[in-house]
């Protein structure tokens, strides 16, 4: 009997999903959870467990393609009698909510077949493969059913007994549930052919942390060395995917298609084309969306920022450590924006008119890059931090979305973005509104310049403040008295700490 898997309700309000590479190819056999492929969201990238087992019949798509929601993912043969249900990719529309609501991710039962014994056998485990439990002990009880109802023949109490065994070795097994929630830790460990299935987890529970991969790296230098002068051992499928069709998918997983002769256009050699996708696409979206929906103005102001720097270095001498740049101007900022909550609102459409939604409490965003593209972080509730706690909270969630073990509820709901470019070592920019915010605060870098000081010639510490807001929620003197505002906390910081 065949079965056709749906790409999983991945969660996050997402319908779509970019196939990053198949882990498998037609024709091999797969067990209950195995990962089957990885694809990517606008969030993080994604292993998806197949919960059955058997021998793979069709792979629905190609690395490089969008997926949505409830298509068909991978068709596989689980051996068993009865009726075919590959015409499930047909029916997807009409049961894809009666399976999310079960919460079995893509079990969807044959023609005839009881729904609940369906449910039973799935596995339930949807995006990473942390055992069988579920599927363990509804199996035995479906097993147990059959047999009651056949009158204890010995085929079913054989059936129940394999299938037991089965679920109980997947369950005894840590290749197939290694505990790894990070894409960017399978992937450094994909690049250096380190079998994260063999690893001992650092981290909290047995987590596999980047720390684990990195020591195993070492321990076998030979081994990295071998793969990494491999072209393709990146992609390479796990074992029993090594023919010829899954080492295709693999370098097809690298976004990268073949080149043209020459560019019609241009009449210059095309060296590769990638396709826009995963978080570049959204990024590539979401600023589409910004400069298309909002009626942007940008204002700017140079600050003098010497005593700002000056209290820092004062800070640590005496403690040892001080906030950061960036958290001093957030600090303002949130300040500022007391004054001038306007700033701080989303427009809504509702009904076919435009609201303006303004929100009790600031969620800060603030610009991170990362090996993925630009990751806006989301420190909430900021407003009820000291420039102290946004510097801890900066640095846990740059971490977090580096190493891409950040909740997706850490990526997502700020209410206004701030983003210091000038580490980059740029002196100012005209910023994209973060859509669908209000504004965006952006800090160029700190640089020596002459500057007139009480009437005399000095050399001060400058920096380029800019704000670029919505014009439809505030004029140009509110976005200007806010831009004032945070520069003059910026340039007498111990004075303006009084009123923080």
């Amino acid at each position: 009997m065949t079965r056709t898997f749906m790409l999983p309700d991945l969660g996050e309000g997402l319908t779509e999903a970019d196939l990053i590479r198949w882990t498998v190819a037609e024709g091999d056999r797969v067990e209950i959870d195995q990962v089957v492929a990885e694809v990517e969201t606008a969030k993080s990238a994604v292993e998806v467990p197949c919960p059955w087992a058997g021998t793979v019949v069709t792979l629905h798509g190609r690395p490089g393609e969008v997926m949505a929601v409830d298509s068909p993912l991978i068709t596989i043969d689980t051996g068993e009698g009865g009726a075919s249900v590959s015409d499930d990719a047909a029916a997807a529309p009409e049961r894809a909510q009666s399976y999310r609501e079960e919460e079995r991710a893509g079990t969807v039962p044959a023609e005839g077949e009881d729904p609940a014994e369906a449910e039973d056998e799935g596995s339930g485990n949807v995006l990473i493969g942390y055992g069988t439990s579920a599927s363990s002990g509804s199996r035995r009880r479906r097993g147990r059913r059959r047999q009651a109802a056949a009158g204890g023949a010995g085929a079913d109490q054989a059936q129940a007994a394999s299938a037991e065994r089965v679920h109980e070795a997947l369950n005894e097994s840590p290749r197939m549930a290694p505990k790894v929630t990070s894409p960017l830790v399978r992937r450094l460990a994909r690049e250096h052919g380190v079998e994260i299935g063999d690893l001992r987890g650092s981290g909290e529970g047995g987590l596999i942390m980047r720390r684990d991969v990195l020591a195993a790296i070492e321990s076998a230098p030979a081994a990295g060395a071998a793969a990494d002068s491999s072209f393709g051992a990146a992609d390479a499928p796990s074992a029993g995917s090594q023919d010829s069709g899954a080492r295709e998918t693999g370098a097809q997983a690298a976004g990268i298609q073949g080149a043209e002769a020459r560019d019609a256009r241009t009449g210059l050699r095309v060296s590769e084309r990638t396709p826009l996708a995963g978080i570049r696409r959204t990024i590539a979206q979401a600023m589409v969306a910004s400069r298309t929906e909002i009626p942007e103005a940008t204002v700017w102001v140079d600050v003098d920022v010497t005593e700002l720097m000056s209290l820092r270095e004062r800070l640590k001498a005496k403690r040892g450590s001080a906030p950061g740049l960036m958290a001093f101007a957030a600090r303002s900022a949130l300040a500022g924006l007391r004054r001038h909550p306007e700033l701080n609102v989303r427009v809504d459409e509702v009904d076919g008119r435009q609201e303006i939604v303004r929100f009790d409490g600031v969620n800060l965003g603030f610009a991170a890059q990362t090996d993925r593209g630009l990751v806006v972080p989301v420190v909430r509730d900021a407003h009820q931090l000291d420039a102290e706690g946004l510097q801890r909270e900066f640095r846990r969630l740059a971490d977090a979305v580096r190493s891409g073990s950040n909740q997706a509820s850490e990526i997502s709901g700020s209410t206004i973005t701030i983003n210091n470019y000038g580490v980059f070592g740029t002196d100012g920019a005209t910023p994209i509104i973060n859509h669908p915010e209000a504004a965006i605060l952006g800090l160029g870098r700190v640089i020596a310049k002459p500057w007139v000081v009480d009437g005399q010639l000095a050399v001060r510490q400058v920096m380029v403040l800019t704000l670029a807001f919505d014009h439809r929620v505030c004029d140009g003197g509110t976005a200007g008295g806010f831009l004032r505002f945070v520069a003059d906390c910026l340039e007498d910081p111990e004075s303006a700490l009084i009123g923080f």
